[in-house]
């Protein structure tokens, strides 16, 4: 396909497979968390600390990225501690493990995020953005697919046997791992001499960065400060009556979706605006959040989760486009990695603050909560001016 280099493919193979392991468990996690004794409330902490743990590392070790001119290095650390991370949660059941464990896998996205982002974004020019990363979200997306199918499949011959899985998804991660190694540092790129790099000293690009990259990147934040976890989607699913094949499923169907619109949708925001296609995206968020606020039905629930999956198409591959075009191509894993660090920060507030309001409240008050404050952010968007794309000298 036009523009899609080889680069961008290992890349977006790598991400299958990483997400393939991933995904294969992540339906499944709150139920085997379920059955460890974990509490609503307590899942919510265990995703809130993971996401600590990424967005710190994801800021820092962006701007070494930046520092060093390496990105490939970076790429392979990160999906190697990933795919490592899977068997570990089935080894030992104690909670201080599956909290070590789980922080592992998230420590990997966060050293391989901000370097790989740059990586796509060298591959792409202002005009092509939204479809590169949009191809690579679609193929990232589609390892949540298959990831799900197989846990289905396996689920489906030896029920409630999910220790097993933990093991099975090692196999991806490992294929993972072994594509990364086709990656090659580019030519051009200048290994910088190593200094001594503070391990908050990332928070310093927010005082230097382009006025159009903090008003963009506060507006994603607002948002992201009251977007919780999928995890409570699929609870709010099960708890609605769905069996676990059913919870499976239904997270199948959700990521299929997101598969086959984030490309297309990448190709169409490069067309008409990253932030119209983003706006929409919004706008989709907050009709599936008040619809899960009084649902009940099966039906229902697949066309909220199909209208999800065209959420995500439209703002997570999209959202990071729009800031690679705003800022100094020399800072791109400085700026993304600063903006998904304060993003995982706020998912570790949003996560735990609706498992609260969830367990105090009720799912009713915490999905409304959600969808009004998405109104609020959607109004600050569309009165944010156009950015101006900055000019790239070669």
């Amino acid at each position: 396909m036009k523009n899609i280099t080889k680069t961008v493919w290992i890349i977006s193979l790598v991400s299958l497979f990483t997400d393939t392991a991933s995904e294969m468990l992540y339906p499944i996690l709150p139920i085997y968390l379920k059955t460890l004794g974990f509490s609503v409330l307590l899942i919510g902490l265990l995703e809130g600390v993971a996401e600590a743990t990424a967005g710190l590392s994801k800021g820092y070790f962006g701007k070494r990225s930046d520092m060093s001119g390496r990105r490939v290095p970076f790429v392979q650390l990160g999906y190697a501690f990933s795919a490592v991370s899977k068997p570990m949660m089935a080894l030992f059941v104690f909670p201080i493990w599956i909290f070590f464990a789980r922080t592992v896998d998230r420590f990997g996205k966060g050293i391989r995020t901000g370097a790989r982002d740059a990586l796509l974004s060298d591959e792409a020019t202002p005009q092509t953005k939204g479809k590169i990363f949009g191809f690579h979200r679609s193929m990232d997306t589609l390892g949540a697919v298959i990831g799900p199918c197989l846990a289905l499949l396996y689920l489906y011959y030896f029920p409630e046997d999910y220790k097993t899985l933990f093991f099975i998804a090692f196999v991806p991660g490992l294929l993972a791992v072994l594509t990364s190694f086709y990656l090659k540092e580019k030519q051009t790129a200048k290994h910088k001499t190593q200094i001594k790099t503070p391990f908050f000293s990332f928070l310093n690009y927010w005082k230097t960065s382009p006025a159009a990259y903090r008003k963009l990147v506060i507006g994603l934040l607002m948002f992201t400060l009251f977007n919780s976890s999928d995890v409570f989607l699929l609870l709010q699913a099960k708890q609605a009556g769905l069996s676990d094949t059913m919870v499976i499923g239904i997270y199948i169907f959700y990521n299929l979706v997101y598969a086959l619109f984030a490309f297309p949708l990448g190709i169409l925001a490069d067309k008409i605006g990253l932030k119209i296609i983003f706006v929409f995206g919004l706008a989709l968020f907050a009709i599936v959040y008040f619809g899960m606020s009084i649902n009940t039905r099966l039906y229902f629930f697949f066309g909220l989760f199909f209208l999800y999956g065209i959420y995500a198409a439209a703002t997570e591959g999209i959202s990071k486009a729009w800031i690679s075009n705003i800022i100094d191509p020399k800072d791109t894993a400085t700026a993304i990695g600063n903006f998904t660090g304060l993003q995982s920060l706020c998912n570790m507030i949003a996560s735990s603050l609706t498992g609260f309001i969830w367990f105090w409240l009720g799912a009713k008050i915490a999905f409304l909560m959600i969808a009004c404050v998405t109104l609020l952010v959607i109004v600050y968007f569309i009165i944010l001016e156009k950015p101006v794309r900055l000019k790239i000298v070669n």
